[in-house]
């Protein structure tokens, strides 16, 4: 006959070992024993599937300077509902489940019982990491909700880890995280990677020193923005040939934003009919498969010979939607040739935003922004999450 689930084991531990002499656990003084604090009760490992709970007196000690102090014990930290070893079992169903309800269905524990494990690690490991700002970062936003909410999220490029977690995407969001260091931890930071938002590049050229020559431009975005360009190129010039019943161009949105070398061969022979032709997508075209040539050259010099003349190609062009990316490329052009020299992308924050996007969904989404800047540490801010004796 099974077991009823409901059945638990109580263990009742005797503190004999804490109860002659005890160490001050604030000032490191041995302090004989006071009395007991009243009964405490632990879960535990589970025993043979039932749920298992330790119980306890704690010692107390008066100490002469600290006043009564409750002597720390080896199986759980202080204010702990878990043992160590169960709150580690704990974290590490999390991170196997990224759902906190996940969890507790498996551990047979409550929904607040989990977050707060959760948000003890989060703190926990929060303290042990040190206190300097990565070499290479990336700063990129996350939408919290609809209706342009947005979160800002710097990471650590080559940890791959995310490393600050701000409110909003305005200056004072990014300013926040450079604030934490002074300014010889901020000088160890060589290069940080961003899209080309105003309010980012603003406080990191007021907080970081020589920020000037250490901003790179993401050049996934850069290219990003010529591929809509071209994109809308493509759209003026179908509804201007669909007024003369030519459908040339219809059906194909994708094919004109392929690299030429990863266009599928089944798409060829339409590229290159098309190309030979006098379609001004063909030639926006043809100008975005020639800037993916920047991104080649290690030289800034070089690289900034290139963009006077792609430039100079797109400003006397009859294409606006060319000319318009051209114009604010020209603007950021001393950042965006900085990829020479640094070699960095966001392609790492972009795949964290990803993950994000995960967690975010397999929770169904969060109403409480500290509780979604909790899970995103938790589950990618590489932190040391465990108890320290477990």
């Amino acid at each position: 006959m099974p077991v009823p689930w409901s059945y638990v084991n109580h263990l009742r531990l005797r503190a004999t070992d804490l109860s002659g002499t005890a160490a001050g656990q604030t000032c490191g003084r041995e302090l004989a024993c006071r009395d007991h604090a009243e009964p405490r009760v632990w879960r535990h490992l589970d025993t043979c599937q039932f749920k298992t709970f330790l119980h306890a007196r704690v010692p107390r000690v008066e100490c002469p300077e600290h006043g009564v102090l409750q002597v720390k014990v080896p199986w759980a930290e202080a204010k702990g509902r878990f043992s160590l070893l169960m709150e580690r079992l704990i974290i590490n169903v999390l991170r196997e489940c990224v759902t906190v309800a996940g969890t507790c269905r498996l551990l047979r524990i409550s929904w607040d019982e989990a977050w707060n494990v959760m948000d003890r690690a989060v703190r926990r490991g929060q303290a042990r990491k040190k206190a300097n700002p990565a070499r290479y970062l990336g700063i990129d936003e996350k939408a919290f909700r609809k209706g342009h909410d947005y979160m800002t999220v710097v990471c650590d490029l080559l940890g791959g880890t995310v490393e600050f977690v701000a409110q909003d995407r305005k200056t004072e969001s990014l300013e926040d995280y450079y604030r934490q260091f002074t300014t010889q931890q901020l000088e160890r930071i060589r290069a940080v990677a961003m899209d080309m938002w105003e309010p980012y590049f603003k406080a990191t050229i007021k907080h970081v020193p020589g920020a000037a020559h250490k901003i790179v431009h993401d050049r996934f975005l850069i290219m990003q923005h010529v591929g809509q360009a071209v994109d809308r190129v493509r759209r003026q010039e179908h509804r201007e040939l669909l007024r003369q019943e030519d459908e040339r161009l219809k059906g194909t949105t994708y094919i004109w934003l392929y690299r030429e070398g990863n266009l599928p061969d089944k798409h060829r022979p339409t590229l290159e009919a098309l190309k030979a032709t006098n379609l001004k997508v063909a030639k926006a075209w043809a100008m975005k498969e020639s800037l993916s040539g920047l991104w080649n050259y290690l030289s800034v010099g070089w690289a900034k010979r290139f963009m006077k003349r792609w430039l100079t190609w797109v400003r006397k062009s009859d294409l606006t939607p060319m000319r318009k990316v051209g114009e604010m490329l020209s603007r950021r052009l001393d950042n965006i040739l900085t990829f020479c020299r640094h070699r960095i992308t966001n392609g790492a924050a972009k795949g964290l935003n990803s993950k994000i996007m995960v967690i975010k969904r397999r929770a169904c989404g969060y109403r409480n922004r500290e509780h979604f800047k909790t899970a995103i540490n938790f589950f990618c801010g590489g932190l040391d999450l465990y108890p320290k004796n477990a």
